[in-house]
């Protein structure tokens, strides 16, 4: 067509529009112009006028439910797309399994298929997993309507919970078994099968460590004798993703910043229902740091006194971790000098020749950003609070992604989530940051059960604990403890608490309380005390603490011996309390106490040899004395570096301390303690642990009295392992009095044994110790010795086992230095402690 051309059909409903349009430009503007006059007018032809609404096919809804879904008024125009919308609102509603919107003249059809109603919710064949935990996992529920995509979902989810448990071939069938009107019971049929194991975990490309080594750093296990107990055998793809996260973060901070992990591999072998894990790394080479220097663009600051905020040191083992604790120095220095926006930028410049990295800590101001909200997600147990003190900012405080990421290490130091995740979004406004926190709670509650067997001193023969911890009390963060402990001669009760935010603050409040029975050794000892606390961080690794005391004491030996009247046979009144003590009706202190004028009767009736409380005068006028109180108050200084405070590899542990007793009570004395320990890995490959230890105490009567002797310090194992418990230091006839000063110290390396599982908890050790305790009132005093600073010395070997009880030791160990009169004890066996 000559100066013509053709506009191709445009659709508008179900009408159609064609238009010419000439060459000419003025008829080119009318002719579109009429297009657009005829286009509104097919769309409005399309929205026809609807004067009622019938609702078909409902039995259970109302009709005017679905017509209110509807959003229509009759006398409105109803279009193509207000049809589809209705579609989407009632599809929505979920009572609906099929909808179908018409109009006819003046009338819009709404025809309706409707789902049915869900009676019950039934599970069979599950015993690993209760309804009430598989009701939580799933969305159908009773009253509501069935959908067979929901149920299928439903399904799917039941199968991941059974997957976290270890139970990947678990099958799960659904069943809608109808019980009329419209009502259905949807059953889940569980087959639960049997336990999915981990077979092997293997590594690819590791050259500097061992497979062994890296295989404690994560935390999926092998399948091992000790899996039914420690249930850390269950593979599951998140943990795989944490303990990727886990390798790097152990590789950066030992040197290797160009580590990789290429891959990360599980298969299961379904005729063996077994995983096995390949993870595949590059370790790159190994840097120390190089040049450290901090450069500033903002005035005022001056980088020449920041330096004592850093933690990286030039040659020293290059450490992510060092950077980031460097660089949250730097922050909460600036911040506190007035600098809110300071951004603190590390630049590294890698030398691939001398394999050094140089760090540039570059001051920038930063944008003006603030926080609008603290968004939390996820926890269902744990409060708010609880979460948002753990940030060193809040809603209107300037946003500083450093102290933000730093409040995620916190969270997930406490211990109370699976997972921690912080992520921000843009706020209302460009200066506005949205800063979200999602978290995925685990279990907090400990039912703990152990036993195990003690050598040596008044703790000898079994021994059985049973206790309940919960490290998130109420959601609130709080610690509790109770528990106790039996052994043949021995009874232990405890009560802990300890409110970790007191008043909001970051004040550790809390309160112990305690009573101990003992008729082991040469006397028996009750003793029935508390104390309440107060604890403070004044930086991230130290931590002051001050506590008021109060215990009573009660000594005594009753042997199972009854003081009977000779004539009447009947119990005699004693003077001094309900424990026989009749052995200090002789007021001569300087001699053996014993019983003058009456018979000792045993609970057979007959008359037996009046015993000694013990061999020793001091002890027994002590014991005369009793009860006791004392009331003290404490405090201490704590620097904890540690890696990890239950199996420590590297750091420091210092605590210095002082107790002053007098507030009352019967005790006048200050006491002074103070150890330190420091742990580094001997050898990385084979994971040989080293470590030193250092101790000493001196206590002190006040008030120009005597110290009486149960507050002395008595010592032996604890001091110098290839000693009883009161076997050193001074004595009177072969009966411990104690010393007034001690000092000792200790060496040890650790090391997996060869050819054992890691899973089974085993490590092996050798040491050597070395100590003294000495200074007593009572030097010169008849059958008194070993008052004098003279070495004890021992070496040996031991064997630890991180048992699903707690941790128990068993030692060898040879005195090669001691005294005549000390009592040793070569072989010992019980639980292990650190500090």
């Amino acid at each position: 067509m000559n100066g013509e051309k053709v506009v191709k059909p445009m659709k508008a409903g179900k009408n159609i529009l064609r238009a010419t349009v000439t060459a000419a430009k003025s008829t080119t503007v009318l002719t579109v112009a009429l297009v657009g006059m005829q286009l509104a007018a097919a769309q409005s032809a399309s929205a026809a006028v609807v004067n009622r609404i019938d609702v078909r096919g409902n039995s259970r809804v109302e009709a005017s439910t679905i017509r209110s879904f509807t959003q229509i008024q009759p006398g409105t125009n109803v279009s193509e797309a207000d049809q589809d919308a209705i579609l989407q609102r009632l599809f929505a509603t979920g009572l609906f399994s099929d909808v179908r919107v018409s109009q006819s003249g003046g009338a819009l059809i709404i025809q309706v298929d409707e789902n049915q109603i869900v009676n019950q919710v039934l599970f069979q064949g599950n015993s690993k997993i209760k309804d009430e935990q598989l009701n939580a996992a799933i969305q159908t529920r009773p009253r509501g309507a069935y959908s067979r995509a929901q149920v299928d979902q439903d399904v799917e989810m039941i199968r991941e919970a059974y997957q976290r448990i270890g139970r990947s071939d678990a099958v799960v069938s659904v069943q809608a078994q109808e019980i009329g009107e419209g009502r259905v019971n949807v059953i889940y049929n569980i087959q639960e099968g049997d336990r999915t194991k981990i077979a092997s975990i293997s590594f690819v490309g590791n050259n500097f460590f061992g497979d062994t080594r890296l295989k404690q750093v994560i935390s999926l296990r092998e399948t091992g004798l000790l899996s039914f107990f420690q249930r850390n055998d269950v593979y599951d793809e998140d943990k795989l993703r944490v303990d990727e996260e886990a390798l790097r973060r152990f590789y950066y901070n030992r040197g290797f910043a160009d580590f990789r992990i290429v891959s990360a591999v599980a298969e299961l072998d379904e005729t063996e229902n077994s995983y096995y894990i390949t993870i595949t790394v590059d370790e790159g080479e190994r840097y120390a740091f190089g040049d450290i220097s901090i450069d500033s663009t903002i005035a005022g600051v001056d980088s020449g006194a920041l330096y004592s905020e850093l933690e990286t040191s030039p040659g020293e083992v290059y450490s992510a971790e060092d950077v980031e604790d460097s660089l949250v120095n730097l922050t909460n220095r600036l911040a506190g000098e007035g600098y809110a926006f300071a951004q603190v930028t590390p630049r590294g410049d890698r030398d691939f020749t001398n394999r050094t990295i140089s760090v540039n800590y570059v001051i920038d101001q930063g944008p003006r950003a603030y926080v609008e909200r603290l968004e939390i997600r996820g926890n269902t147990k744990t409060r708010d609070y609880v979460i948002r003190r753990e940030f060193d900012v809040s809603e209107g405080d300037a946003f500083n992604q450093v102290l933000v990421q730093r409040a995620k290490q916190r969270l997930e130091d406490l211990g109370y989530f699976e997972s921690v995740k912080v992520s921000t979004a843009p706020g209302s406004e460009p200066d506005r940051v949205i800063v979200i926190v999602d978290v995925a709670e685990k279990a907090t509650g400990e039912l703990s059960i152990g036993g195990g067997y003690t050598t040596g001193g008044e703790s000898s023969g079994p021994v059985a604990e049973v206790g309940v911890t919960e490290r998130n009390f109420l959601g609130r963060g709080q610690f509790i403890k109770v528990s106790a402990g039996f052994g043949t001669d021995t009874r232990n009760y405890n009560l802990s608490f300890t409110e970790p935010y007191f008043l909001g603050q970051r004040l550790a409040v809390g309160f112990d309380l305690y009573r101990t029975e003992s008729t082991a050794g040469d006397y028996d000892t009750l003793r029935n005390g508390g104390d309440v606390r107060i604890a403070a961080p004044i930086t991230e690794n130290l931590t002051a603490q001050l506590a008021y005391n109060y215990k009573e004491e009660e000594f005594g030996d009753n042997n199972g011996i009854t003081l009977r009247d000779p004539i009447t046979n009947e119990p005699l009144e004693l003077a001094n309390g309900d424990r026989l003590r009749s052995l200090c009706s002789d007021p001569n202190p300087a001699a053996y106490r014993t019983l003058t004028g009456q018979d000792v009767v045993d609970k057979n009736g007959n008359v037996v040899t009046a015993p000694n409380y013990t061999d020793s005068a001091i002890i027994n006028n002590a014991i005369c004395e009793s009860p006791y109180s004392t009331s003290s108050i404490s405090y201490s200084l704590t620097y904890n570096s540690l890696d990890n405070s239950n199996d420590p590899r590297e750091g420091f542990f210092v605590q210095a301390g002082q107790e002053y007793a007098g507030l009352g009570g019967d005790a006048e004395f200050l006491k002074s303690t103070v150890k330190a320990s420091a742990y580094t890995l001997l050898n990385e490959e084979f994971d040989v642990i080293g470590s030193v230890s250092a101790s000493a105490g001196h206590v002190t009567s006040l008030g120009g009295g005597d110290l009486r002797v149960f507050d002395n310090f008595f010592k032996g194992k604890d001091l110098v392992r290839g000693f009883e418990y009161k076997g050193i230091g001074p004595r009177q006839n072969g009966v411990s009095i104690g010393g007034t000063q001690y000092a000792g110290a200790q060496a040890e390396a650790t090391f997996p044994l060869p050819g054992i599982s890691r899973d089974l908890g085993f490590r092996g050790a050798v040491f050597a110790d070395a100590g003294s305790l000495w200074g007593s009132e009572y030097a010169g005093v008849q059958g008194v010795e070993g008052d004098d600073s003279a070495i004890r010395a021992a070496a040996g070997v031991g064997l630890i086992w991180a048992s699903p009880f707690g941790p128990l030791r068993v030692n060898y160990a040879h005195p090669f230095m001691k005294e005549d009169f000390d009592k040793t004890q070569e072989f010992s066996f019980g639980f292990s402690s650190r500090f």
